[in-house]
């Protein structure tokens, strides 16, 4: 089995490419090693040394670190990757709920702000989480309120230096273009 790593912009988040599908739906992230007992693959992770985050995404898991060095970290993170799969065993447990659903019960909007919500979550899926992914991250709708649109950063997006430019000179010019009602974005 050949895991691919690459870089993304946040220097705390590594992706790796498994060459297998990680997630057939939807996501999932996990901040510590309580959070990941959903997760076979994910709590192997956890038991790295150094290891602060697991995001996975349909063919990535995005992995952070504290500030213990790359060097040091990435043969442990691509041995369990790789035993994980070797394994057999499933990413998710079976009793566990992915991401994608909880996040919809998070949401909030006005009763007369559907339509509004309806056209941010089809740019998001469209135009801004195809190219989050590609950098190991993902961002989803939280809620909509007085103009603000609200996102949950997640996997290399969170924490990353960049994310606060990518939301307010990217996400935020995109739906103030396509959405007049608009006015600006936040990360929650």
């Amino acid at each position: 089995m050949f895991i691919q790593t690459e870089s993304t912009p946040n220097p705390a988040t590594l992706k790796f490419l498994p060459g297998k599908v990680v997630m057939e739906n939807g996501t999932a992230e996990f901040r510590s090693a309580a959070d990941a007992e959903a997760s076979p693959l994910a709590a192997r992770l956890f038991t790295v040394p150094g290891v602060t985050g697991v995001y996975f995404g349909y063919d990535f898991i995005s992995v952070s670190k504290d500030e213990q060095e790359w060097q040091h970290l990435k043969p442990a993170i691509l041995g369990s990757i790789m035993e994980h799969f070797m394994s057999g065993k499933p990413v998710m447990g079976t009793a566990s709920a992915l991401s994608e659903a909880t996040d919809a019960d998070g949401e909030f909007f006005a009763e007369g702000d559907e339509s509004i919500v309806l056209t941010i979550k089809e740019l998001l899926d469209t135009r801004v989480r195809p190219a989050v992914a590609q950098d190991g991250g993902d961002i989803t709708f939280r809620g909509f309120r007085d103009g603000t649109v609200f996102l949950n950063m997640k996997g290399s997006c969170a924490g990353c230096p960049s994310s606060t430019a990518t939301l307010k000179h990217g996400v935020q010019n995109l739906l103030r273009h396509f959405v007049p009602e608009v006015l600006e974005v936040e990360a929650v």
